[in-house]
């Protein structure tokens, strides 16, 4: 038993996985360049505040999810449990707005929350994400959907299916509100003991419970399309009218509110039956109020995010996946201590011509050396024996053909390049 394992609700990314991250990481950030995004980086800590302002003070996340600490200096800070809020800061404090009246960013980074682990859920998990900033226009809603089709397309997911809706905006939704709650407060006692708090003071979040008599409670509910104002309900028909000329189906679905309070107007869900209950692979929605809640200009914005564990989870039951590359192209293998200066030289000449190569630094025999190049994916082996060195000359071994050739030590560099 390992005195140190990584922490409950953790996973280690080892190197034979690599290839599938790296992957679907990159089939993001180029569907992202074809639409005009732009990546952005933020710290993996911000204050407190700036989620319990925007996540929504009665949230599940700021309630019992967040990793939240105190440092010596007496400030709160909070290990990022979603994207948007710290692309949002970032955006206001660097007014990067300046001059672009609609700003197009990505990010790829790590999310933390204190959940229950389970397949596709972790307290650390990657999430991939975009936000757009700066136009109300419900043409850049079905974009943004459309970039999350052909992102899953990119990547071989297929199989899911596009939940919609819309949570209104301040306007209508209040109306909304008092309509819910009387609906459940005759069965309150049916409620959950967290929904049965969240009754009076955030009874949108009821929708979002999974418990299974929450669920089945809600299940005829008034639906929020029925009280959206005129705005919203244009806005929303709009969405749905641009997705069908895009060939986009999608099914509406009058219970999907989001986790996050930030969310107006429109909110969509992917979800695939390859992960179970917990079955979103992507998710987001508008936020047109978000960006003035922190202290910047009202400025309309829309977003998603997609955890990576939840789709190479979907790849592998799909049986995709990216073939093994070869770790290294050239093994030098040594006969004798007196040739591994030359070998080094042979190396770094190979490493700088960009072939990427390696040695055996272990001192084993040649057979020994030979498994190992076959183990590392080599397609040759260059030998190098003091024999054949006193005549200035090496051998070139193919792995897979077996068959060599003597070549000039000065001349084995462009003999490899001619060959890859």
């Amino acid at each position: 038993m390992p005195r140190f394992r990584a922490p409950r609700g953790t996973h280690d990314v080892l190197p034979n996985e690599i290839p599938e991250w790296r992957f679907v990481e990159e089939m993001f950030r180029d569907i992202c360049a074809r639409y005009g995004y732009r990546e952005i980086r933020t710290p993996i800590f911000e204050q407190t505040d700036l989620f319990v302002r925007t996540v929504g003070e009665t949230s599940e996340i700021v309630m019992k999810q967040m990793y939240t600490f105190t440092d010596p200096g007496g400030e709160r800070w909070t290990l990022r449990p979603e994207g948007t809020a710290p692309v949002v800061r970032a955006f206001i404090q660097h007014s990067l707005d300046y001059g672009m009246p609609l700003v197009k960013l990505f990010y790829i980074a790590p999310i933390f929350r204190y959940e229950r682990p389970q397949a596709g859920r972790y307290r650390q998990h990657h999430q991939a994400g975009i936000e757009a900033l700066g136009a109300s226009d419900p043409t850049l809603d079905a974009e943004i959907i459309a970039l999350g089709v052909d992102f899953l397309t990119a990547i071989g997911i297929e199989g899911y299916e596009i939940h919609m809706n819309s949570v209104g905006c301040p306007r209508c939704r209040p109306s909304y509100r008092t309509a819910l709650i009387n609906f459940l407060t005759p069965h309150a006692q049916r409620l959950c003991p967290d929904c049965q708090r969240r009754l009076h003071a955030n009874p949108l979040r009821i929708l979002d419970c999974k418990n299974d008599a929450c669920k089945a409670l809600t299940e005829n509910a008034p639906p929020i399309v029925d009280y959206l104002c005129d705005e919203c309900a244009s806005h929303y028909a709009q969405v749905l009218q641009t997705l069908e000329h895009l060939g986009i189906a999608c099914v509406q679905d009058h219970r999907l509110v989001r986790g996050l309070d930030y969310y107006t107007k429109t909110t969509f869900e992917f979800l695939h039956g390859e992960l179970g209950a917990q079955n979103a692979i992507l998710g987001g929605g508008r936020y047109d109020g978000l960006i003035e809640e922190c202290g910047g200009k009202p400025t309309p914005g829309i977003g998603f995010g997609c955890g990576l564990e939840r789709l190479l989870i979907v790849r592998q039951q799909l049986g995709k996946h990216i073939a093994q590359e070869a770790i290294v192209d050239v093994f030098v293998c040594t006969v004798g201590a007196e040739v591994r200066n030359t070998a080094l030289r042979v190396l770094y000449d190979l490493r700088r011509a960009g072939i990427r190569a390696d040695m055996d630094y272990l001192g084993r025999s040649l057979k020994a050396q030979m498994r190992f190049a076959d183990k590392l994916g080599a397609t040759y082996a260059v030998i190098i024996g003091s024999d054949e060195l006193k005549q200035g000359m090496i051998t070139v071994r193919s792995m897979d053909k077996s068959e060599q050739d003597q070549v000039p030590l000065n001349e084995v560099v462009d003999y490899l390049l001619e060959r890859r």
